[in-house]
C-alpha cells in the first residue's frame, strides 16, 4: 500500500490530532503529551503554519512542521521549518526526503525565498538530509540542548 500525504493550514481534529502527538512523544522522548500538544497549539496561530503528515493506511508514520519566520515578531519571506520526525520503524524508505520536497514545493508555491531551520548534532540524519537537499550552515547560536546549528536554503 503507497503511502498518503496530507497538507493541514491548522491543527487536525481527532484521530490525526492524536495520533501526531503519539508519534512526537515517540520520537522526542523530551516533552510531555501536554507539552506537544500546547506548544502544536501555539504554533498553529503562526502566519503560514503547514504540517504535512504520512500515513501508512491509518497510521501517522512522519510528520514535518513549520511556519513564517519572525524574528521580533514580522513576519519575512522566510520559512521556519521547525520540527519534523519519521516513525523508526519506518525510516530509510525516502519519508522525510519527501515531507521535505513537498514542504519546499509548497513554500514555493506560497512565494516564500528562503527555508531556515534549526538542529543539533544529536540529530545528525536530519543535518544530513538537510544538507543533501540544499541547505547551508549558517551560523549556530547556544539553544536548550547544546550549540544549535542553523541552517537556510534559497528556493529557486
Amino acid at each position: 500500500m503507497p503511502f498518503t500525504y496530507c497538507t493541514y493550514t491548522a491543527l487536525p481534529s481527532e484521530p490525526i490530532l492524536a495520533k501526531l502527538l503519539d508519534l512526537l512523544i515517540g520520537i522526542f522522548t523530551n516533552q510531555s503529551r501536554e507539552e506537544w500538544l500546547a506548544d502544536l497549539t501555539a504554533k498553529a496561530t503562526y502566519p503560514g503554519f503547514q504540517l504535512l503528515v504520512v500515513l501508512d493506511g491509518d497510521r501517522l508514520v512522519g510528520c514535518k512542521l513549520g511556519y513564517t519566520w519572525q524574528p521580533d515578531g514580522k513576519p519575512t519571506n522566510t520559512f521556519y521549518s521547525w520540527l519534523g520526525g519519521v516513525d523508526p520503524a519506518y525510516r530509510g524508505q525516502g519519508i522525510a526526503a519527501e515531507l521535505m520536497r513537498l514542504q519546499h514545493e509548497a513554500c514555493q508555491t506560497a512565494r516564500y525565498v528562503t527555508i531556515r531551520t534549526h538542529t543539533y548534532n544529536q540529530w545528525r540524519d536530519m543535518l544530513i538530509l538537510n544538507l543533501r537537499h540544499g541547505f547551508h550552515i549558517v551560523g549556530t547560536q547556544p539553544g536548550k540542548r547544546g550549540l544549535t546549528i542553523i541552517l537556510e536554503k534559497t528556493l529557486v
